[in-house]
C-alpha cells in the first residue's frame, strides 16, 4: 500500500512539472491602440516574443503564474507578474509626452502673427488647397519670420511626371521650395570650418514692378570625400501587390542597383520587405560584396497587402541592431506610399516614426508610382524621420538623386535646421515669404510648432522673399550702410544636441535685374512657373510664355536640368491652354 502511494505521488509530481498553460493577452497604448512588434520576455525561461499585428500574443508556458516584462521603443518598460488562466490587458505609457509626438508641424512661422490675423488669407475661410499661400504681412507688426531647412526635391519629379502625361497637376503637388531646392544655383563653399555660408540679392521682381525680390541662398559644406563616415543603410522595399507596375518595383530596383556601386567595403546593406509577407531579405551585408546584393535586389517580387507600419517597425529594428555611433545610420524607404495594413493613418505613422527618429536613425523616403502615390504621406514621414524626400518618376532621376547627389541625400552635415530672419522696419513695409507654405490644419491647431529639417553635404537652399519698401527706401543714398535684414541659421551637429547659431545680415544694397547672375534670375522663373500651377493671386499678370522667355533668357547652355525645364515649361502652357479653352464663358 505505501508503495502504491508513492508511485502515486510522484505520478502527480511528474505531471505537474511538464503542464503547460498558454499564456494570452494583448499590448495596448494609453489610447487604446493596439503595439505590434513589442518585446516580451517570458523570465521562467528566459525566451523572447513580440506581439502581433493587432497587438496580441500567446505564449506557451509550464508555469500556471510567471514573470514577464514588455518593451517597446518610445515607451517605459514593464515587468509584471501574470496568471496564465487570465487574459492579460497590458497598457504601455510613452517615454516623452504625448504632445512633442503629435504636435502639428509648421513648414514656416511668423513671430506673433495670430489665427486670426490670418483670417482673410483664403477666401471665406476656403480653399482649394490643404495648403495655404503666404500673404504680405506688415513689418511694423510682425518683422520676423523663419521657415524650417528642409531640402526635399520631390515636388518637381512629381509635376513633370504630370506634364510629361499631358495632365494638370493637383494644387497640392505644387510645393514651390522643392521646386526651386531640385535645381544647382552656383553653389558657393561656406568660409573654413563653417557649416554654412550665405548670399543675399536684393532686385527687382519680374511680375510686380511695385515689389522687389531678395534672394537668400544658404550653401551647407561638403563633407570630405575621405572622410565620409561608415553607413548602416537597411533598404525598407514595398513588394506588395500595387508595386506590380513597370514604374514602381522595376524602377526601384534599378535605383538600389545604382546605389550600390556608390557603396564601400565598411558601409553595410540590409533589405526589408513588407508585401505578402514581412521580413529580412538580406541579411547585414558589406558594401563589398556587391554581387551578392545585386542578386537579392534583382529576386524582389510583388504581391500581397501593404503592411507598411510592420515593414517599418523592422526595418528600424534591424537598423538599430546594427548601430554605427558616430556612423550614417539611414532607413531607405522605397513605396507608392499605400499603407493598407496597420497603422495607416498620417497621424498613426507620424507618432511611429517620431519615436525611431531619436534613436539616431535617418529617414530618407522614395516615392514611385502614380494614382495611389501618397505624396503627402511620404512627406510627413521624412520630415519626422529626420530625413528627405525624393520622387522617382524615372531611372534618370534616380541616377540623380542616388548617385550624382548621393552625398546630398544619404550624408547630413545639420539637424533641426531653421532660418530666422527680422526686417528693418524702416527699410521694408510689407513682406511674403515664397513657398514654404503650410498646411491649413498646421495654421488652425495653436499647439503646432515649426520642426527644424536635416540639410546634406553640398546642398545649396534657395529662399526668397517679396518685399514692399518705403518710397525713400528705393533711394541708394537713404540705404547707404543699412542693413535691410538680419539673418540666424539655428541647427545641431549630427548625433549631438547641442543648438548652434550662425548669424549674417542681408545688405540693402540693390542691383538691377539684368545685372544679377543668371542662376538668380532662373529661379525666378521657377516661382512664376510653380505660382501658375497652384492658380496664385499673386501672378494673374503672368502667363507660361513669361515664364518660357525668362527661364530660355537666364537658362546655362551646359545645364541639362535647366533646358529640360524650359521644354516641361511649354507643355505646361500646351496643357493649361487647353483647359482654359474648355471653361464655360461665364453670362454677364
Amino acid at each position: 500500500m505505501k508503495t502504491t502511494l508513492v508511485i502515486f505521488l510522484l505520478l502527480c509530481c511528474g505531471l505537474s512539472a511538464t503542464a503547460q498553460y498558454y499564456l494570452r493577452g494583448e499590448v495596448r497604448d494609453e489610447k487604446n491602440n493596439p503595439l505590434t512588434n513589442a518585446r516580451i520576455k517570458l523570465h521562467s525561461s528566459g525566451y523572447l516574443y513580440y506581439s502581433g499585428s493587432s497587438g496580441t500574443f500567446g505564449i506557451m508556458t509550464t508555469h500556471a503564474r510567471d514573470t514577464i516584462s514588455i518593451s517597446l521603443e518610445g515607451y517605459q518598460p514593464v515587468l509584471l507578474e501574470v496568471d496564465a488562466l487570465r487574459y492579460q490587458q497590458i497598457v504601455l505609457k510613452m517615454l516623452f509626452a504625448q504632445a512633442n509626438v503629435t504636435k502639428t508641424k509648421l513648414v514656416s512661422v511668423t513671430k506673433n502673427l495670430q489665427p486670426q490675423d490670418r483670417i482673410n488669407w483664403s477666401l471665406g475661410g476656403e480653399t482649394y488647397s490643404s495648403l495655404l499661400e503666404n500673404e504680405f504681412v506688415a513689418t511694423s507688426r510682425f518683422p520676423e519670420t523663419g521657415f524650417a531647412m528642409h531640402t526635399d526635391k520631390a515636388s518637381y519629379s512629381n509635376v513633370r511626371l504630370f506634364l510629361n502625361m499631358n495632365s494638370t497637376v493637383p494644387p497640392d503637388a505644387v510645393r514651390t521650395e522643392e521646386i526651386l531646392n531640385y535645381f544647382s544655383f552656383d553653389y558657393k563653399a561656406p568660409p573654413k570650418d563653417s557649416v554654412f555660408g550665405f548670399h543675399s540679392v536684393l532686385t527687382d521682381c519680374p511680375w510686380n514692378p511695385d515689389s522687389r525680390l531678395l534672394y537668400l541662398q544658404v550653401n551647407a559644406k561638403k563633407l570630405d570625400s575621405n572622410k565620409i563616415p561608415q553607413s548602416n543603410l537597411v533598404f525598407l522595399i514595398d513588394v506588395s501587390g500595387s508595386m506590380d507596375m513597370p514604374n514602381r518595383l522595376p524602377l526601384l530596383k534599378s535605383a538600389f542597383k545604382l546605389l550600390l556601386e556608390n557603396l564601400r567595403e565598411k558601409d553595410t546593406v540590409s533589405i526589408i520587405v513588407y508585401g505578402s509577407t514581412v521580413g529580412v531579405w538580406l541579411q547585414p551585408t558589406s558594401g563589398k560584396e556587391k554581387d551578392k546584393i545585386r542578386k537579392s535586389i534583382e529576386e524582389l517580387y510583388p504581391g500581397g497587402s501593404t503592411p507598411g507600419e510592420s515593414g517599418i517597425r523592422s526595418a528600424y529594428r534591424l537598423a538599430k541592431s546594427q548601430f554605427i555611433k558616430g556612423g550614417n545610420n539611414r532607413v531607405i524607404l522605397a513605396t507608392d506610399g499605400d499603407f493598407n495594413v496597420g497603422q495607416t493613418t498620417d497621424e498613426d505613422l507620424e507618432k511611429l516614426i517620431t519615436q525611431h527618429q531619436q534613436l539616431g536613425i535617418y529617414l530618407t523616403c522614395l516615392g514611385v508610382g502614380m494614382g495611389n502615390y501618397k505624396d503627402s504621406k511620404l512627406e510627413v514621414l521624412a520630415k519626422k524621420g529626420n530625413g528627405n524626400f525624393a520622387y522617382l518618376d524615372n531611372e534618370a532621376e534616380a541616377e540623380k538623386v542616388l548617385v550624382k547627389e548621393l552625398t546630398q541625400t544619404l550624408y547630413t552635415v545639420a539637424d533641426d535646421a531653421y532660418l530666422d530672419i527680422q526686417f528693418n522696419s524702416e527699410l521694408v513695409r510689407d513682406y511674403r515669404l515664397i513657398g514654404f507654405d503650410n498646411k491649413v490644419k498646421a495654421l488652425a491647431d495653436s499647439s503646432s510648432e515649426v520642426e527644424g529639417g536635416e540639410v546634406g553635404s553640398g546642398h545649396s537652399l534657395m529662399a526668397v522673399f517679396e518685399l514692399r519698401q518705403p518710397l525713400e527706401a528705393l533711394d541708394s543714398r537713404f540705404t547707404e550702410g543699412k542693413t535691410l535684414a538680419e539673418v540666424e541659421v539655428q541647427y545641431k551637429s549630427p548625433g549631438d544636441t547641442l543648438l548652434h547659431h550662425t548669424r549674417f545680415h542681408c545688405t540693402a544694397r540693390y542691383s538691377e535685374f539684368n545685372s544679377i547672375d543668371s542662376s538668380y534670375r532662373f529661379a525666378s522663373a521657377l516661382i512664376m512657373f510653380s505660382s501658375l500651377l497652384r492658380d496664385s493671386k499673386f501672378m494673374r499678370r503672368v502667363t507660361f510664355s513669361d515664364v518660357i522667355e525668362l527661364a530660355t533668357a537666364s537658362c546655362s547652355p551646359s545645364d541639362a536640368l535647366q533646358k529640360e525645364f524650359i521644354v516641361l515649361a511649354d507643355k505646361a502652357r500646351k496643357v493649361y491652354s487647353k483647359l482654359k479653352k474648355k471653361r464655360p464663358v461665364r453670362s454677364q
